[in-house]
């Protein structure tokens, strides 16, 4: 209960808020309530984080000189609600309204305390961010940001990832015959199947679908000592028998485990919040950038997700175990699904990209994502070469090869560019 009063309580100290605290408000609230959701697995996650940075962005178009909406860029957005001409609105009620009603419906599976934290938080943000406003702009930009989240909120009912059952794992489902197939590596009952196996053919935002950015197969599978595949497991191996301490801080920082953090999209909307703080950034650059970001990621995990029901590879902790070091573990928990790509790999590298084309190639900035769990700050000369540090996190890990990881990396740049490539300024 602590970490939902503090993310309230720090959030919305001014009784005025501007338009950029009430953005910054539900995002990081949604922080909280990704890390207490059950069925909230990181590719839900990166869908919700796209929606809301969609809802977000849409809202502001109307009261800005600059911005250029995204109707007709995101497959499916064929058109939003839009503000009476010359009638007064305020941003910033507009905002906290259309987030709150998003929240609502966004995270309605989520438990009893996350329930209380939205709605603590809609009533305390509501009444600072009206504080001051008339009365009539009040229920205009109300009913024009409830508006916005129902409308975008009914686009996404048919992008595929609208409900999730059984906490995203199938009832039924064949899994691959053969050498080198992916097994269940969690004598979890629920988890002898692979999480959301059909995610890959869900409807993308910005890149055309999950098959856009595919991939070079992996490494031939081998049981030799001296194939490429043997050598790529043992390099796992040897690896996690060797960490030092800064590896096996790297492996802890970037774990992102469902459930007990904000997952690995999550990660990036902290960095991203954190970066938008110091900057200062505007308001329509904030909602430019969590647009992007959102779109990016779950693109990203769409695409990871083709690929990995493509190549249905075996983990290295299965392989490890039956070929090299039966009593090997490695150090993080290995996910319930397919090794190849990493999906860690691909969404850090998406959302740099994303990061990288906002503010530069060598933004340096510290990351404290981990500090409420206790994890040190850890500092980077640029977004990519902290993607490039989430990427070799899950070598040091032990839950992926080394091919895997760079070939999310790749994947990732490549789904990242389409976010960029959006037209977001006139």
């Amino acid at each position: 209960m602590l970490g939902w009063m503090t993310a309230l309580g720090a959030l919305a100290a001014e009784p005025r808020p501007e338009a950029n605290v009430a953005l910054r408000n539900w995002f990081s609230l949604m922080l909280e309530l990704v890390r207490h959701t059950p069925t909230y697995s990181p590719p839900v996650a990166s869908r919700a984080f796209g929606y809301l940075g969609v809802i977000a962005f849409e809202s502001r178009v109307g009261g800005s000189t600059e911005l250029e909406s995204l109707v007709g860029q995101l497959a499916g957005l064929d058109a939003v609600p839009q503000r009476e001409p010359g009638a007064v609105y305020d941003d910033a009620v507009i905002l906290d309204t259309a987030l709150a009603v998003a929240m609502q419906s966004f995270f309605q599976n989520t438990g009893p305390t996350g329930q209380h934290a939205v709605a603590a938080a809609e009533k305390k943000w509501r009444d600072e961010t009206n504080a001051g406003v008339s009365l009539d702009v009040v229920k205009r930009s109300e009913a024009f940001g409830r508006a916005m989240a129902e409308s975008v909120i009914s686009w996404s009912q048919s992008d595929g990832g609208a409900k999730i059952e059984n906490m995203g794992f199938p009832l039924k489902y064949d899994l691959p015959k053969g050498d080198g197939k992916w097994v269940p590596t969690s004598l979890i009952s629920q988890q002898q199947l692979p999480l959301l196996p059909a995610w890959g053919d869900n409807r993308t935002f910005v890149m055309p679908s999950g098959a856009t950015c595919p991939l070079t197969p992996p490494f031939a599978y081998s049981e030799s000592p001296d194939s490429d595949f043997y050598k790529d497991a043992l390099e796992v191996y040897q690896t996690t028998k060797a960490l030092d301490a800064d590896q096996t801080a790297i492996a802890r920082f970037w774990s992102d485990d469902p459930m007990l953090s904000t997952t690995p999209p999550g990660h990036w909307i902290s960095i991203a919040l954190q970066v938008a703080e110091q900057k200062q950034m505007s308001l329509d650059d904030s909602v430019d950038l969590f647009a992007r970001l959102g779109v990016a990621m779950s693109d990203a995990f769409v695409g990871c997700w083709h690929q990995k029901f493509i190549y249905n590879l075996v983990r290295p902790v299965t392989y490890i175990k039956k070929f090299i070091d039966p009593k090997w573990e490695p150090i993080l928990i290995t996910p319930p699904f397919p090794e190849y790509p990493s999906g860690h790999s691909t969404v850090s590298a998406a959302a740099a990209t994303v990061l990288t084309a906002f503010l530069g190639d060598n933004f340096a900035f510290d990351d404290e994502t981990g500090g409420r769990d206790g994890r040190k700050p850890r500092h980077f000369a640029s977004f990519l070469s902290a993607a490039d540090e989430a990427g070799i996190s899950r070598l040091y890990g032990g839950i992926h090869f080394r091919a895997a990881i760079e070939r999310g990396l790749e994947q990732g740049r490549c789904i990242g560019a389409y976010a960029v490539a959006l037209r977001t300024r006139k």
